[in-house]
């Protein structure tokens, strides 16, 4: 039997590390983050894995990677676990670049790590919002409450275009903002 390593934890420290040096240093995550340029900067495929837009991305992919990623490297074993989370987390990446024009985070080598433990421990009961469920419900469960980002965007994956174009934004006297209401919405 394979001796546990603790990859998860050393993976969730990483990225704890490399937020903070974000945080630190601008222009770091722009060097490192998934953009078109990728295809000719292939690195960033595996480098745009550790990083974050925000501590919310980072907190909640930090949850998830350690409830679920020990629960599967102890499984499967830490050499197997790092090959799950390296591999799901390019693959994603590779879906990504079709998408958005700036990508970052380990949500998709997580969805991974969940997916790969749905699928051999399928009736694992996990705690999910104050109940527990089989293991692949909660996998349904997360995957769909990650994808509802798609359709809420919180900036994680257009960080970059976001912040060029909230520089542009128009803003309008309060005084016009009232003038509306009154004739618009019959508010006096």
């Amino acid at each position: 039997m394979q001796k546990n390593r603790f990859y998860t934890i050393w993976i969730a420290l990483l990225i704890v590390i490399i937020f903070v040096i974000q945080t630190i240093f601008p222009g770091f995550t722009e060097v490192f983050n998934l953009t078109s340029s990728s295809w000719t900067q292939s690195w960033r495929f595996l480098t745009s894995i550790f990083l974050h837009g925000s501590l919310a991305h980072l907190l909640s992919n930090l949850f998830a990677l350690i409830l679920f990623g020990l629960i599967l490297e102890k499984t499967i074993g830490s050499n197997k676990f790092l090959l799950v989370f390296i591999i799901s987390g390019i693959l994603a990446n590779l879906v990504a670049i079709n998408f958005y024009p700036s990508s970052l985070g380990a949500s998709g080598a997580i969805m991974g790590i969940i997916g790969t433990l749905a699928v051999i421990r399928p009736l694992m009961g996990v705690w999910i919002y104050g109940m527990i469920v089989p293991m692949f419900i909660a996998s349904i469960i997360w995957i769909v409450v990650d994808a509802i980002g798609i359709f809420i965007p919180d900036n994680v994956f257009r960080s970059n275009y976001e912040t060029r174009r909230k520089r542009h934004m128009i803003e309008v006297p309060e005084h016009l903002l009232r003038k509306w209401e009154t004739l618009y919405m019959g508010r006096d």
